[in-house]
């Protein structure tokens, strides 16, 4: 479990960030758009809704040193559910390797799409000038 931030808000709840949680055993990515600005609880209601509601409570979650995953708030839900937690360690991407290669996936998509967008956008504003057209007449 990570977050990917720093993105342009957009949609109608201007999300400006993603939470990414891959499951370990079948590899399958949930991508869950959020704000950056949300608290502990509100990462807690996304989590419940979108992956216990739907996969069932997970025995282990690997997550980074986010103080929404670490806050007491959380530490009781874990108790409660009976997860485990672990927590990656600071600048060691290769504990959390599947989410970490994911968002670097994501991110590299994002920016090529953008990329694309602004080409089209440069193509279609810039006039032909090395197209000459000629009318013969006989």
């Amino acid at each position: 479990m990570d977050w990917v931030t720093g993105l342009v808000p957009g949609g109608k709840e201007n999300f400006n960030a993603f939470l990414v949680i891959v499951d370990r055993y079948s590899k399958s990515v949930r991508c869950l758009p959020c704000n950056k600005e949300e608290t502990a609880m509100d990462t807690d209601l996304l989590f419940w809704n979108n992956i216990i509601a739907t996969c069932g409570v997970q025995k282990l979650i690997i997550s980074d040193r986010d103080p929404k995953f670490t806050s007491e708030f959380w530490n009781n839900l874990y108790d409660m559910l009976g997860m485990k937690i672990i927590f990656s360690t600071a600048y060691h991407p290769q504990t959390n390797g599947l989410a970490e290669r994911m968002i670097q996936t994501m991110e590299d998509i994002i920016k090529r799409s953008v990329h694309m967008a602004w080409n089209i956008r440069t193509m279609k504003g810039t006039p032909m000038t090395g197209l000459h057209f000629s009318q013969q007449s006989s």
